[in-house]
């Protein structure tokens, strides 16, 4: 398999941040680990949070609704409404922070997510374009980058336990 890509740019100027992640899985186990709640909750948030769904509605028009959630059990809610889906190859959502009561903090973010199949292997191309460059900015002192990269190890992590069964 050799080594993996793992890319990971933050661009001011077009208020953009690009992620690129090579995972040594099917592309349709990986799908599922970015649209399956139950996938989701298992790898959505940087160890030792959680995430924790309270909604999940994949479809255009749809959202999901979840909190990260600290070992003491500090939670930080975050709506994604789904604005288009293209089944196994991408999906765009629009990401806000919100209270517990889905009250969104605006402005928020525009993920597209592109997932490509390389013979057994599947990259995922992610583009998350800000409105605002204050809140990207924001983002990246919060540890995104950091946080992210985490994330994607556990799901790496996970899909190799799943692809062995």
């Amino acid at each position: 398999m050799g080594n993996l890509v793992f890319d990971f740019t933050v661009d001011k100027a077009t208020k953009t941040v690009t992620i690129v992640k090579e995972f040594a899985a099917e592309l349709s186990l990986v799908w599922e680990a970015y649209t399956k709640q139950e996938i989701l909750d298992q790898w959505w948030a940087p160890k030792p949070w959680e995430s924790k769904t309270k909604v999940m509605d994949f479809e255009v028009g749809g959202r999901r609704f979840y909190a990260m959630v600290s070992p003491e059990g500090q939670e930080h809610w975050s709506i994604q409404q789904y604005t288009s889906i293209s089944p196994k190859t991408n999906f765009k959502f629009l990401n806000a922070f919100s209270d517990k009561d889905e009250n969104p903090q605006l402005p928020g973010s525009e993920w597209d997510l592109n997932f490509t199949d390389l013979n057994g292997t599947t990259k995922v191309h992610i583009t998350i374009y800000n409105e605002s460059l204050e809140r990207m900015e924001q983002m990246i002192e919060m540890g995104f980058k950091e946080g992210f990269t985490m994330t994607l190890k556990s799901l790496e992590e996970l899909l190799t336990n799943l692809s062995q069964k």
